[in-house]
């Protein structure tokens, strides 16, 4: 007898277990979907061009919260656990949940989940989202094309539109965003790459993906997203961990898992840490992994026409996932509002509209600043209007991206920039040289 399995998502992992493991395994019939942290993703169906012939009319999405009716009424055997960046005492009240039902509740690891590239691999993953992932993949990008690196990026999959229409993304140019529709979440992590002169592949069948990537890639570099693991087998396994959340690299899932197997630890943010809690991380990595090369590092701030931010009330805009999922209170913007003289930071809840105020019930550790949320047009849309709303004499966007290309923003408006900045020695290029590409 087949055995009957749901996975638990949020459109992404979940995908990719299925993929690697289900797809093809006549031992298992996998009857449901369910989706969380993602708006607008349940409802929907995983298409058939992509569940592969066992499953031609594809595999239903549910919202999380009818995960027990689906239990009870599909006679679910096992239930995988596919998601990031939440806490282990979630993870396991929801492994609770599940056993009290009937079903295992299984987490799947690397043996049967990462595909190992022709090519070297090196990985950037985190103890959770927000540590600076994404400086750092720009940082090891640059390294390896100034020793004449062919570095082709793939990123963690964002696939929030026409599932079938995302299978194989690959982005070179402005208009390859405009042409796959990505959201606000995805040029974050694409646009940065693309005005570095880099290609970076995407989507939902990362098997296609890597066979598509290999093609034109010296090194590949895994750009993760969350906390996950990475797909892929790496030659270098990059962890980031931040001491403004001293303690998270023990407590959320898989960020501990990230932690344990990362050949190099960098403890990011320092220069606006304090240091007994950079000394408190600095400790539990080397409990957790003893083996790994620690470096230590900073994001310095930069913000164009800074003194306009002088004694001015502004709204600061950050990083949507950063602040939600991620759990973070603050972020680049609200950081550097502070350390150029702000007045005061705009509390942005009461000029919230639409989804933006389901937003802020949410997560309601938010309170001076506005995740930049843009998961569709609709949300871009009561993004714009929320800021059109406010009070302030000017908005400090924090986002990775130019937020100014996709909504109007009708107030003087200004940028945030950050890049890595290792600190000392050991450094990245040394060991990148060393283990890649000596």
């Amino acid at each position: 007898m087949k055995q009957k399995v749901l996975i638990m998502g949020a459109a992404g992992r979940d995908f990719h277990n299925f993929n690697t493991y289900f797809r093809d395994n006549e031992d298992y019939e996998v009857v449901a979907f369910t989706a969380t942290q993602i708006p607008d993703i349940h409802g929907r169906k995983y298409p058939g061009t992509l569940a592969g012939p066992l499953y031609p009319d594809g595999i239903p999405i549910y919202d999380e919260s009818e995960l027990i009716r689906l239990i009870k009424e599909k006679d679910v055997d096992q239930v995988v656990f596919a998601y990031s960046d939440i806490s282990h005492q979630e993870v396991m009240n929801k492994g609770s949940v599940v056993m009290a039902a009937g079903p295992d509740f299984r987490l799947m690891g690397p043996d049967t989940t990462m595909l190992k590239a022709n090519v070297p691999v090196v990985a950037v993953c985190a103890v959770r989202t927000g540590v600076g992932k994404s400086q750092t993949t720009r940082r090891v990008a640059k390294i390896m094309q100034d020793e004449g690196k062919k570095v082709v990026i793939i990123r963690h999959p964002m696939p929030y539109g026409d599932l079938a229409k995302q299978t194989c993304q690959r982005f070179a140019t402005y208009d390859d965003l405009d042409k796959h529709d990505c959201t606000i979440e995805e040029r974050e992590e694409y646009e940065p790459h693309i005005d570095n002169g880099f290609v970076v592949f995407a989507g939902v069948d990362y098997q296609e993906i890597l066979k598509q990537a290999e093609k034109e890639a010296d090194v590949i570099l895994w750009d993760g997203g969350n906390n996950d693991l990475p797909f892929y087998r790496s030659d270098l396994f990059i962890t980031l961990v931040d001491p403004h959340r001293p303690g998270d690299e023990l407590a959320y899932y898989p960020g501990e898992t990230n932690l344990r197997m990362a050949d190099v630890v960098i403890i990011n943010k320092i220069e606006t840490s304090y240091p007994e809690k950079v000394e408190e991380v600095r400790v539990n990595v080397r409990k957790a992994n003893p083996e790994a090369t620690v470096v230590e590092a900073a994001s310095p701030i930069f913000v164009e026409n800074s003194k306009e931010l002088t004694g001015k009330k502004v709204l600061v805009v950050e990083d949507g996932p950063t602040l939600t999922h991620g759990n973070m209170a603050y972020g680049a913007g609200a950081i550097a509002a502070r350390k150029y003289g702000a007045s005061e930071l705009v509390d942005p809840r009461p000029y919230a509209v639409g989804s933006i105020v389901d937003t802020f019930e949410k997560y309601n550790h938010l309170s001076d600043i506005l995740p930049a949320m843009g998961y569709g047009r609709k949300q871009m849309d009561e993004l714009e209007e929320t800021i059109a709303r406010a009070e302030a004499d000017a908005v400090l966007i924090g986002t990775p991206i130019d937020l100014r290309r996709l909504v109007k923003i009708d107030k003087p408006a200004y940028r945030v920039r950050y890049e890595l900045q290792e600190i000392g020695e050991p450094n990245l290029k040394d060991i990148i040289l060393e283990r890649v590409l000596k």
